[in-house]
């Protein structure tokens, strides 16, 4: 069993580990013990199961609170992902030690031969000065019980609180400082911080006497910062934009004073575009584009003259003739 113990809270943390010269002897299980553990059957386990409360009372019988123990059927997933049926008990209780609030929580799971499988502890007690928690866990890893205990103390909510400050209540912020050391009782001191973060009051925990302050001060007030003005995006709509719709009238009549002047240039261009209308629409090809292709091919002064030998399959308009080739490089 390997054993661990942190302090959280920001107090302190400690590790008790034996020197590596010094090896702890192992505790030895009494076999008388183990014998009558081994002989209890299925039935006398079942009788294990049960619920109960009980109620904690002092010496002189006043009642300081409860202890709650429910045992019964539950289910266990080991680290292998395997669901096991065992034996869930919880145990909670509450109560008063010297008018301060403490209790503990316990929830384990056993196998149906008693041997622990998990188990989780948590106690506390409400201290005035420095609470205490206490958790340790264990987890059997194979044959081992593997066990992590924290212990927390020193944290309490002490929050907002009103102090009377000379002639005037002022609303208070208090934190809280603890010092702890190896040895010793730890020590601790609050402090009361008004809005601005002057100190109001100083109070070590334990002692007699405080510090505080015998006149308000003149609290310093937060600057205000503006937030950066938010500019928003509106959507362009440039038929509405004088300039922009200027703009494009002028472009607009720029490019048809240009293609005017193109036209009356070269008059054939209609001549030449209407021919190819005309043919279209008497001939209505299925293929539009090999039509154009094959029409306006002729007139591409790049094109090389056509093979001698013609083949039977009609040559591609979109391929031109292979140098050196005298027939359609696209014929069988």
């Amino acid at each position: 069993m390997s054993s661990k113990a942190h302090f959280t809270g920001g107090l302190k943390t400690k590790e008790h580990r034996l020197p590596d010269h010094e090896v702890a002897p192992l505790p030895q299980a009494n076999a008388e013990a183990i014998n009558f553990l081994n002989s209890l059957g299925l039935e006398e386990l079942q009788m294990l199961l049960f619920s109960e409360t009980l109620a904690m009372v002092t010496d002189a019988g006043e009642p300081q609170g409860e202890l709650t123990i429910e045992v019964q059927k539950g289910r266990y997933t080991d680290p292998q992902g395997i669901l096991i049926h065992c034996i869930m008990v919880h145990a909670s209780s509450h109560g008063f030690l010297d008018k301060m609030l403490c209790g503990n929580s316990l929830l384990g799971y056993l196998s149906w031969k008693l041997e622990p499988m998990e188990q989780h502890s948590h106690e506390f007690i409400k201290f005035l000065i420095l609470p205490m928690e206490r958790t340790t866990n264990l987890l059997r890893q194979e044959e081992q019980l593997s066990m992590t205990r924290s212990v927390k103390e020193g944290e309490q909510s002490l929050g907002f609180q009103t102090i009377q400050v000379g002639w005037q209540q002022a609303p208070v912020f208090i934190v809280e400082q603890t010092v702890h050391s190896e040895e010793g009782i730890p020590m601790a001191w609050q402090f009361y911080l008004l809005s601005d973060g002057h100190l109001a009051k100083r109070v070590q925990i334990g002692s007699p006497g405080c510090c505080i302050i015998t006149k308000m001060p003149i609290l310093r007030e937060e600057d205000e910062i503006e937030p950066p003005p938010v500019f928003e995006k509106k959507p362009l709509v440039w038929e509405e934009d004088l300039e922009l719709h200027s703009k494009f009238l002028h472009r607009k009549e720029e490019l048809r004073t240009s293609h005017s002047s193109y036209l009356r240039q070269h008059p054939d261009v209609r001549a030449l575009l209407s021919d190819f209308l005309l043919f279209l629409l008497l001939r209505q090809p299925r293929d539009v584009v090999t039509f154009a292709a094959e029409f306006f091919g002729p007139f591409d002064p790049s094109r090389p003259p056509p093979p001698s030998l013609r083949s039977s399959h009609r040559p591609s308009p979109f391929r031109s003739w292979g140098p050196g080739l005298d027939v359609d490089p696209d014929a069988d």
